[in-house]
């Protein structure tokens, strides 16, 4: 199936994208404020380590979802509890990063020493539970079930999406309903609930909530195939961590098992690089070109731009203001990025 999104794409899609984030620009400085608030402690070690995470930087775009989201609805993004669901966002999706580097042995994030590598294990597994805890004391100030249950869910499922790829980690024989599973616990519904929450705040219809949830899952399908895709199209220095990790790690993403299905005799060489734990039975350079000789990267591009679309159409439902542009300017960014 041929996408119809790329035909569409702004010839310049960054400047587009970056448009968006400037109609949130002033929100988006409380949020980092207020992550700072969040991440500082009396207790040294814990300050410390949260000025190391915080200042690392990063895109910032689940925040950014939700106020974006909040904006659209008619709520008041830069009020104080807006800002704080926003940074609360942030602080669980370090926590998955903290504790994923550990499961990766990664020794970089953001093109510096990850908090495992630098600090230690023992040290990056606690730092993760403060975060997540630290989180969870922030949203209690909501008073909100309807939102302690979103986040609730929310870290059941990314916690279970980690544990159902630490059982595929090393098989050569993972399938496509198997990937997406894990791709939509472990990436997607952080978006959709980002999404979701700014939609609440906002005091939107349930129509409206879910068409922001669906959107938000949608752009995180498409988030995560787009970074699927840069571990084989990019380096080191673009994205701020090891390139062509993915299989090394033991971990079979969607362009590998379409190379996978295309190819069965390139089988034995993944699971030799997968055991080997390096790139020795088959070179990166020579296995990107298979993928490209067997249009395996093409055709899981034309999937990250199929959820695009899905997602671009899930906001049809919403009012027509620059809120809703810039939502719908977000899929082709993700897609298109480099890093």
């Amino acid at each position: 199936m041929k996408n119809t999104l790329a035909a569409v794409i702004p010839i310049d899609f960054k400047k587009e994208a970056r448009n968006a984030f400037v109609l949130i620009a002033d929100e988006m400085q409380l949020v980092e404020k207020e992550l700072a608030r969040q991440l500082s402690s009396q207790i040294q070690i814990v300050d410390f380590l949260g000025e190391y995470i915080r200042s690392a930087g990063g895109k910032r775009i689940r925040p950014a979802l939700l106020m974006l989201s909040n904006r659209l609805l008619g709520g008041d993004a830069s009020s104080e509890n807006v800002i704080r669901m926003a940074a609360v966002m942030e602080m669980l999706h370090t926590a998955t990063l903290v504790h994923d580097d550990i499961i990766d042995n990664a020794e970089v994030r953001r093109n510096r020493p990850s908090v495992n590598a630098k600090f230690g294990n023992q040290t990056a597994v606690l730092m993760g539970d403060w975060l997540y805890m630290s989180a969870f004391e922030a949203s209690l100030g909501e008073r909100s079930l309807r939102i302690l249950d979103i986040l609730t869910r929310l870290t059941r499922l990314m916690t279970e999406g980690e544990l159902l790829q630490l059982t595929t980690v090393g098989k050569i024989d993972v399938t496509e309903n198997q990937y997406f599973d894990i791709l939509r616990r472990k990436t997607a519904y952080l978006f959709s609930a980002c999404c979701e929450v700014g939609a609440i705040l906002a005091g939107a219809s349930d129509e409206q909530v879910k068409a922001l949830a669906e959107y938000g899952l949608n752009l995180g399908i498409a988030f995560q195939l787009a970074d699927d895709l840069l571990d084989f199209t990019s380096d080191d220095s673009i994205l701020g961590k090891r390139a062509g990790a993915d299989l090394v790690e033991g971990k079979l993403t969607l362009p590998l098992i379409l190379l996978r299905n295309a190819d069965p005799d390139v089988a034995d060489q993944l699971e030799i690089v997968m055991l080997d734990k390096s790139y020795s039975g088959i070179s990166r350079e020579k296995l990107v070109n298979a993928l490209k000789r067997s249009n395996s990267l093409e055709m899981a591009r034309q999937r990250a731009y199929q959820h695009a679309e899905s997602a671009i159409k899930n906001l049809e439902v919403l009012p027509q203001t620059e809120y809703r542009l810039a939502l719908g300017d977000l899929p082709a960014f993700v897609i298109e990025r480099n890093r």
